[in-house]
């Protein structure tokens, strides 16, 4: 589809929160000053992992009925939150006639358990005379039957279209960071393909969560120790994942839409590819990650550009990364950032989220300071026409976008 076609999916509307600012104007201001800003860590609660909590927030102002609030878990009150600040920035909160048609698609992971209770049952399993039935006995008896509706990964859906009225059509994916790309890469297909005008699509993270935390635990992913190095420096240790809190949305507009109720737009999301390569196959998956750079490489053209890299900090996958990095570097000047150094991992929300502030960076002609100096970030010598985000999955799942330039 050429530039410019009524078709091309735009984006019109931003809600972004993290553990470094609330709202775009914030995390603009920071990410682009002489100072470089620190997320707020959490290094006790959870010893020896830290998190990267959320920054303080005032729900009420995207969630106006304390109910709501009080039946939501921290993921969808993030969630939520953010999605009425991409509304509210793309001037359609309220606009029913608008939302009663637009699409929503969320990505989302599964919701918060009782740790209370899954501790309980743990520890009784250790002696039971017939675990089989002690285990029957105690989930009859412990768990809330709202506890499991609570847990469906499409109540973060449920609530936005509650709470902010966005009625068309609705879906939600799961299946960690490479699902955040998935549901940006079907709202522009959706888009360019003439079946829908306006959707809004993101996800939402809790970092503190104890039973995700002891997944990535068990799996040797996650960072330990008092101290957060920036994300390329993390190689000192097999893990190197640091959980953030975020919620991140965005309003996908067809061009012609968007021109017609003259809505401001940040930027064209020209391409998005969402994949699962062999990881067990080092030398097939080396190729696989040089494939994906020629074809960034490619829909980048020659203009001048950046590389905003959603990588989780997981070594393995961040080594293949960083040479697929290195090999676009090599042919072009292409200035990288690493976004976990300063938000932290959001796994379902951190594609939206590495979206958004790209587009961010468009719509301000400029492209971010150095998150670190370990020389791999270096500074741009001119504001970007066009940026390429990166979703590497911590352990499974690879996806690239490209955003380009308005005006």
């Amino acid at each position: 589809m050429p530039a410019g076609h009524p078709r091309d999916a735009v984006i019109s509307g931003i809600g972004l929160v993290t553990a470094l600012a609330d709202g775009i104007e914030a995390h603009h201001r920071l990410l682009s000053a002489a100072e470089r800003p620190r997320p707020l860590t959490d290094a006790e609660r959870f010893a020896p992992y830290p998190v990267h909590p959320l920054v303080e927030i005032d729900l009420s102002t995207q969630i106006p009925k304390r109910g709501d609030i009080r039946q939501m878990e921290d993921w969808q009150r993030y969630g939520t939150y953010a999605a009425g600040l991409a509304l509210d920035d793309a001037g359609l909160a309220g606009n029913e006639a608008v939302l009663s048609e637009a699409g929503l698609i969320v990505a989302a992971g599964g919701g918060e358990r009782d740790p209370e209770v899954d501790a309980a049952i743990l520890e009784g399993l250790a002696g039971a005379k017939d675990p089989g039935a002690f285990i029957n006995e105690r989930l009859m008896n412990d768990l809330r039957p709202t506890l499991f509706l609570a847990q469906l990964s499409n109540l973060l859906a449920g609530n936005i279209s509650i709470v902010h009225k966005v009625i068309g059509s609705s879906r939600t994916f799961m299946g960690e960071e490479l699902c955040g790309a998935m549901a940006l890469d079907i709202a522009a297909r959706q888009i360019r393909a003439d079946q829908g005008d306006v959707f809004l699509v993101g996800g939402s993270y809790n970092a503190p969560r104890p039973d995700m935390l002891l997944y990535l635990a068990l799996g040797g992913y996650l960072w330990t120790g008092p101290t957060v190095p920036p994300l390329w420096q993390r190689g000192g240790q097999e893990g190197g994942i640091v959980c953030g809190s975020m919620g991140a949305f965005l309003v996908l507009e067809a061009r012609a839409h968007a021109a017609a109720r003259g809505a401001r737009v940040y930027a064209r999301l020209d391409e998005v590819i969402a994949r699962r390569g062999r990881r067990d196959d080092a030398q097939a998956f080396e190729a696989y990650a040089l494939e994906l750079a020629a074809r960034l490489g490619a829909a980048l053209g020659d203009e001048p550009a950046g590389l905003l890299s959603g990588a989780s900090g997981a070594r393995r996958a961040l080594e293949t990364e960083r040479r697929m990095i290195e090999k676009l570097a090599a042919e072009r000047p292409l200035p990288v950032r690493g976004l976990a150094t300063m938000i932290g991992h959001g796994l379902e929300a951190q594609m939206p989220a590495s979206v958004a502030l790209a587009a961010i960076a468009l719509k301000n002609k400029l492209f971010y300071r150095p998150f670190d100096d370990d020389g791999f970030e270096q500074a741009a010598d001119a504001a970007p026409a066009s940026i390429a985000v990166t979703g590497w999955g911590h352990w499974n799942g690879e996806a690239v976008a490209v955003l380009r330039a308005e005006d």
